[in-house]
């Protein structure tokens, strides 16, 4: 056998089983089952709303179960466990059934949708989506959608949080489809951002301390220091004496040059006479 072929008789295996426990259990309310292989056997968990109805008196039903399982659907050794469901608003099993019963019992298909649709929201779920489809009003098949919050279709979130689940009820009319998801409130998303109101305020660091050796000098009587102290003070308070500039010379004026005395022609001497030679 194939791999794929052996992949798709294990689905069909799985599927067959779920049909069975649901017309089994269905006045339990039925919420699905587990069924994972391990080195004893097959281990077996069903969810119910009642798990007592699942169990029976002493476990009679439960040994019943265990054999049928064995010999209808060949499981090796099932040990099988019953869970009960604590919010029965986020099992997409039960609310299919919910409107499934309504819809057996007449309510208008829109009636119940909206129902179902409120009590999962209410509960507390982060999106819901139910989906009725088949002859709703006319001959013609069409499907009538109801949906609420927030639903990823793809992605990784959506395989590992939505939960899913499809039932069929039979009409006058025909066969009703009932498809149901349900995305519970403790789905985290990676795009999801929390914004918090009351922020621890930091601490401010604490200075660190660092030691230095100083050297130990010997005390000053108080005269002493006092007195110093002072000298400083008045040393302090003195203002600096800045070097004043001279004021600006007025230019002396330029003293005239004295004219000398023009110098005149000598006056000739007199001629002396042959006499007073």
């Amino acid at each position: 056998m194939s791999v794929v072929k052996h992949f798709i008789t294990e689905s069909l295996k799985r599927t067959e089983i779920d049909e069975f426990l649901r017309n089994e259990f269905e006045r339990a309310g039925y919420g699905g089952v587990d069924v994972a292989k391990t080195p004893l056997g097959t281990h077996v968990v069903i969810y119910a709303m009642r798990p007592g109805l699942v169990i029976g008196r002493g476990g009679e039903t439960i040994k019943e179960l265990a054999r049928v399982l064995e010999e209808k659907f060949q499981l090796p050794n099932p040990q099988i466990s019953v869970a009960e469901i604590e919010v029965p608003e986020f099992n997409p099993y039960v609310v299919a059934s919910r409107v499934t019963s309504a819809l057996q019992r007449g309510v208008h298909f829109r009636r119940a949708g909206f129902w179902a649709l409120r009590q999962t929201m209410d509960a507390g779920a982060l999106g819901a989506e139910i989906v009725i489809s088949g002859k709703l009003r006319t001959e013609r098949a069409r499907f009538e959608k109801f949906h609420a919050g927030y639903l990823p279709k793809s992605g990784e979130p959506a395989l590992r949080y939505l939960r899913t689940a499809e039932m069929h009820v039979q009409l006058k009319v025909g066969i009703l489809g009932v498809k149901v998801k349900i995305l519970p409130p403790d789905a985290q998303f990676p795009d999801k951002v929390e914004i918090l109101e009351n922020v621890p305020k930091m601490e401010a660091p604490k200075p660190v301390e660092v030691k230095t050796e100083i050297q130990e000098q010997p005390q000053k009587p108080l005269e002493q220091t006092v007195e110093e102290k002072t000298e400083e003070k008045k040393t302090e308070e003195k203002p600096v004496e800045t070097p004043k500039e001279k004021p600006a010379e007025p230019p002396k004026p330029k003293k005239k040059p004295e004219k000398k005395p023009r110098k005149t022609k000598k006056e000739k001497a007199p001629k002396k006479t042959d006499k007073e030679k």
